[in-house]
């Protein structure tokens, strides 16, 4: 049986003892990490949030709390009273390893079966065994102290907020289902039998509408839903910083973003991030580096050769080029003596990205070196040579085909290359930069329609405005994203607060005006009523508490996560409920033999 408090509080946490405590008496309260029973002495080294402190228990010190020590295991969880005294075997590894406590009086609050996994840092066991006894995982200090960074960053963006005059607006989590990008989360009605509310994707139309009301600062940490197939680092539940601002312009917003992000690396790990953060058009980025979230750690950009090859005699070239294609390449600093194999190796992954092959040229101490240089003219040559400003020991790889496929190929070559060569080595390295001046809107061949890149709400840029009409491809838009090492960190725009702007931005996206206020008729009644120009951003939260953890894994990230098929291993959600609860809903199940 367990123990109550009977009247005894905690004085002081594990982890927070120090020399500075010695000839203390204090009362520490957590798990049992471990035991070593030495005879005459049993050590216990003693686990809260805070860290670890080694508790020593002799039967010269007290008989009754030696002889209940002796009963301790794993993970029971007790309270421990005595005096700090300095240790006779310090540990220099741990921050109490100068001290220790001497057990004078013991409390068992209550005892523990073996765990099934083990409460360590760097624990190697299956995700599903971590996520079935998640409570245990989030016992091991790795864990603990995620989830505490997590915890810092949220207070350091609350408090950079209210000290720049926004107001935190809690925005609803039952809303209207407004069929765009992912998929809804749907919740039926009882009282409105044969109706479904949807968990927001976004609180993105509550936020303008917000800005219509006059909160002129408004921002969210903020649970959204999405009801899509998971890849790597997605959650169907997931939490972002949502932010909007009334009379700005996309530069205001930028600006009081990177202050935001200044502050929170500041105060999270002492990281200064110099400020203006660079700023990359869209188009640039996409033809340097065959991605709108650009890795800046390393060079390896993409060079365009099709002019110096633009009568090229090499069929393969010359059949992009003529299709209206490019042919483009990157340079590996190096790496000219790369194996066969490994070239092989290369020319398979560009095809997983439809790419049809992959060319390349070596330059070798004796000389250069390559399959093609029989196609080329020595002019040629010389100038694909200058313009990828090669020197010896470095390899040319060349991919010809249409514009979209050479730089997503190479894009993903570029990223593929770093990892293989190791090119980045500093996991303190944060490379930010803004991308701006995204399309507007993209041409679906399935819908046979424009849809909106960010969504229909975006601003266009004022001088491209005139081609809404004539080509609607050409139009940029006001939209920004923040980019972190490769990955995207948070994305906005400014919006249309313009109705007439607004009912031709539907036209484009092949909207009937019926069909725009079925969907959006609230937010459209709304811009009536003298709308502000207003512009915001949203950070995925989760995303940036992993940058700010170090670890790659969005799981580790959120306390209770979803594994990759969007279950829950702890409660076993999503589950079947009880037919009385449906009944009550109007609902019916059918089974795939009924269907």
């Amino acid at each position: 049986m367990g123990e109550a408090l009977s009247g005894l509080k905690r004085t002081i946490m594990c982890g927070e003892l120090r020399k500075s405590h010695i000839g203390n008496t204090v009362t520490v309260m957590g798990w049992v990490q471990r035991k070593r029973n030495l005879g005459g002495l049993i050590f216990v080294d003693l686990r809260d949030r805070t860290g670890i402190l080694q508790v020593v228990f002799g039967e010269e010190i007290n008989k009754e709390a030696f002889k209940k020590a002796d009963t301790l295991k794993s993970e029971y969880c007790i309270a421990v009273t005595g005096e700090i005294v300095e240790r006779e075997s310090p540990n220099e590894n741990l921050p109490t390893g100068m001290v220790e406590l001497k057990g004078s009086n013991i409390k068992i609050f209550s005892e523990s079966e073996t765990p099934p996994i083990y409460i360590k840092e760097n624990l190697d066991a299956s995700e599903n065994i971590r996520m079935k006894y998640r409570y245990l995982d989030l016992r091991r200090s790795d864990m603990q102290k995620i989830l505490m960074i997590r915890h810092k960053a949220a207070k350091a963006i609350r408090d950079y907020f209210n000290d720049n005059g926004f107001l935190e607006i809690e925005t609803p989590t039952l809303t209207k289902s407004t069929p765009e990008g992912a998929r809804d989360y749907l919740v039926p009605s009882r009282n409105y039998p044969g109706m479904f509310y949807a968990l927001p994707q976004s609180p993105q139309l509550f936020k303008q509408l917000l800005m219509v009301s006059g909160f002129d600062r408004y921002f969210q940490i903020v649970k959204c839903f999405r009801d899509e197939d998971l890849r790597a680092n997605r959650q169907p539940e997931f939490t972002q910083v949502d932010i909007e601002m009334s009379f700005v312009e996309q530069d205001d917003v930028i600006a009081m973003n990177e202050g935001l992000i200044k502050k929170v690396f500041k105060e999270v790990l002492n990281v200064d991030v110099e400020t203006p953060i660079k700023r990359m058009p869209y188009r640039e980025a996409m033809e340097k580096y065959g991605s709108d979230k650009p890795d800046l750690r390393f060079g390896m950009e993409i060079v365009d050769l099709s002019e110096i090859l633009k009568n090229s005699e090499f069929k393969v070239f010359n059949d992009a080029l003529s299709n209206g294609g490019s042919v483009r390449a990157i340079k590996v600093d190096n790496c000219a003596n790369m194996g066969r194999k490994d070239l092989d190796r290369l020319t398979e992954f560009v095809k997983g990205y439809k790419a049809k092959g992959l060319a390349w040229i070596a330059c070798k101490e004796e000389g250069i070196k390559s399959p093609i240089t029989k196609f080329l003219k020595d002019e040629e040559l010389k100038e694909i040579l200058e313009k990828m400003k090669v020197k010896e020991g470095d390899l040319i790889l060349i991919l010809s085909d249409t514009n979209k496929i050479t730089l997503q190929a190479l894009g993903a070559l570029r990223l593929e290359l770093a990892k293989k060569l190791e090119l980045v080595k500093d996991s303190n390295e944060f490379n930010f930069v803004w991308i701006t001046e995204f399309p507007l809107v993209s041409y679906d061949e399935e819908e046979k329609r424009y849809v909106a890149e960010h969504h229909p709400f975006t601003s266009p840029m004022d001088e491209d405005i005139q081609y809404l009409d004539t080509d609607p491809l050409k139009v940029r838009a006001k939209a920004y994203d923040i980019v972190l090492n490769g990955e995207e960190l948070g994305g906005g725009s400014i919006r249309i607060h313009d109705s007439k702007l607004q009912e031709k931005m539907f036209k484009v996206l092949g909207f009937t005006k019926e069909k725009a206020w079925e969907r959006f008729g609230f937010l459209l009644e709304a811009f009536k009523y003298g709308p502000p120009p207003h512009g915001g951003l949203a950070f995925g939260f989760d995303r940036l508490v992993m940058f700010l953890s170090g670890t790659d894994n969005i799981k580790d990230v959120i306390a209770f996560p979803k594994n990759q098929n969007a279950f829950d291993p702890m409660t076993e959600a999503p589950n079947i409920v009880d037919s009385n609860q449906l009944g009550e809903l109007g609902i019916s199940i059918k089974t795939a033999t009924e269907q």
